[in-house]
């Protein structure tokens, strides 16, 4: 009776091992995760989206050591360079859905090749998550149940601006402005709902004229002669990555800034760290994500911990986003419990989830993201080897979107 108990034991501990083997090897050979990821690695793009990567390697990086989302789907990259142009992304994005078979897109950068590439997408049901191009129109116009965006968008970004910048006009007797905007989707939509905004709060406040520069613009010189003789008192530009770097240069070169306030340019943490030694103090700005604005978030610090240990700087908005951005995807595969897009977009829709800049909800109209926009003023910082933004203004989204009724209405 001894020796059949011990054998009874003996296969029980075998059956044991076997269904422990079989269950590791069943987790070994569990669906790794497709990420694709589109940014403009060249061109305009390419000072943003480098540092965007970083953050998404980081991400990437934290998940996959824990065995991938749910502990058992590694993820798999795929980057593309779009080469910040609509049909260069096109391209690039239908040979990642087509022949990779990813499962989820992040990117891109630009709004045009954002929405070049959203229909392609929603099409082949492949969930897309836009984390740096923001046109408004990514969300509000022919909407994508396949699309999420987890930035602030041209609106919210520019009624942020009119806020910041019609206290400013106010306290400074300010009456008369141009614009400087990118020629392409982003910078379209940014101009013009800043002029309308501002129309709306301050009426008595008088655009003089509309500058367009072509996107990879890299001497501004004739649009600054020009705006310093409409004698304006200051000038809403809208130009970003490395056009934004020339525009400053030539800027600065031209001391357009000594006669002519710039309030609510984008002045991202990059513009901030690169240009240190340049960039003019107390002039006020607008970004997406600044790290500095969270540090009291332990998602933040642990981020900014992370990225210095790894790259040795500070963070910038194009790398908090795309971190954030990736484990918005995992929050989203946590809740749906598996990796099947259309389970994982249906639990992102009207989710909230935690971010480093805090805890947000998309709203179920257009799946956008219930993030702030920030619009302050550049100063030396003794915490940071470059300035960053005092007399920093967080705008709550709920105070700076448009009304579900306004997208209703734009959408008829």
């Amino acid at each position: 009776m001894k020796f059949r108990g011990s054998k009874k034991r003996l296969s029980l501990a075998l059956l044991l091992m076997v269904t422990m083997v079989a269950a590791a090897g069943s987790l070994q050979a569990a669906e790794p995760f497709r990420l694709g990821v589109a940014l403009g690695l060249s061109g305009t793009g390419a000072p943003y989206c480098k540092e965007a990567v970083e953050g998404l390697e980081i991400a990437i990086n934290d998940i996959n050591s824990q065995g991938g989302f749910l502990g058992k789907h590694h993820i798999q990259l795929f980057i593309r360079d779009t080469e910040t142009d609509p049909q260069t992304a096109k391209n690039a994005v239908s040979h990642l859905v087509e022949k990779e078979k990813i499962h989820t897109l992040i990117g891109t950068y630009s709004s045009a090749c954002a929405l070049a590439v959203k229909p392609i997408l929603q099409s082949a049901r492949v969930l897309h998550i836009a984390p740096i191009s923001n046109s408004e129109e990514i969300t509000k116009i022919d909407p994508s149940e396949y699309t999420y965006s987890v930035v602030p968008n041209t609106y919210m970004m520019s009624k942020a601006v009119v806020m910041g910048t019609a206290r400013l006009a106010r306290e400074k007797g300010w009456s008369k402005y141009v614009t400087i905007a990118s020629d392409y989707a982003w910078g379209r939509s940014s101009q013009e709902i800043q002029v309308d905004l501002f129309r709306q709060a301050a009426p008595d406040i008088t655009l003089l004229a509309a500058y367009w520069p072509r996107l990879g613009q890299t001497r501004f010189n004739s649009f600054i002669v020009d705006i310093l003789a409409q004698k304006p008192d200051f000038v809403l530009s809208s130009i970003a990555g490395a056009d934004n770097a020339f525009w400053l240069r030539d800027a600065r070169d031209y001391r357009l800034f000594k006669s002519v306030e710039n309030p609510g340019g984008l002045i991202s943490v990059t513009e901030l760290i690169t240009q240190a030694s340049s960039i003019r103090r107390g002039l006020y700005g607008r970004c997406r994500a600044p790290f500095f604005a969270h540090m009291d978030n332990p998602a933040m610090v642990r981020f900014v911990a992370d990225y210095r240990a790894k790259f040795d700087r500070f963070p910038s908005d194009w790398a908090v986003l795309l971190y954030d951005a990736v484990h918005i995807l995992r929050q989203g595969v946590e809740k749906a419990g598996g990796i099947d897009t259309e389970d994982v977009r249906k639990a992102l829709k009207a989710m909230t989830v935690e971010t480093t800049r805090g805890r947000f909800t998309f709203r179920g109209i257009d799946n956008q993201l219930s993030c702030s926009a920030y619009f302050g003023r550049v100063a030396d910082d003794p915490s940071y080897p470059f300035p960053v933004y005092h007399d920093l203004q967080v705008f709550k989204a709920e105070d700076i979107w448009r009304s579900e009724g306004e997208i209703d209405a734009a959408r008829r």
